[in-house]
């Protein structure tokens, strides 16, 4: 079902919840600007971040559809599609991708939470 290790996805969750718990870390909960590129100019000053820097390496070293998952995983957690439309989830991941998938995801103040629910519906963990 996830063609995605939760390993990975329990990792990144880890980095995340250190990126955001950073006092010079302040992103809106809305965009500012219509743009697509809104998550680039939020994130342009933690561009020399380690954790960031960390967080953009792994999400950049996978595959294409393994980012996909990623992005489609984010988006169940947050309730815009259920358990039983994860195949269309990705989809609309697959047709929404591009090379900024990193910045897009780490976007968002409430990732981690985002990823574990989603991560817990499809039927996985982060526990040892």
């Amino acid at each position: 079902m996830l063609n995605l290790n939760p390993e990975t996805v329990c990792f990144l969750i880890s980095r995340t919840r250190v990126f955001h718990s950073k006092e010079a870390v302040a992103l809106p909960d809305e965009p500012d600007s219509p743009t697509d590129d809104w998550a680039l100019q939020v994130l342009a000053d933690h561009s020399g971040d380690s954790v960031f820097q960390e967080f953009k390496a792994t999400v950049d070293d996978l595959e294409p559809d393994q980012q996909q998952a990623l992005v489609a995983l984010m988006w169940l957690g947050r309730n815009d599609f259920s358990a039983d439309e994860w195949v269309a989830a990705l989809q609309e991941a697959r047709q929404n991708w591009d090379e900024n998938t990193a910045e897009y995801l780490i976007a968002h103040p409430l990732l981690a939470d985002y990823l574990l629910e989603g991560l817990h519906l499809l039927g996985y963990s982060c526990d040892e």
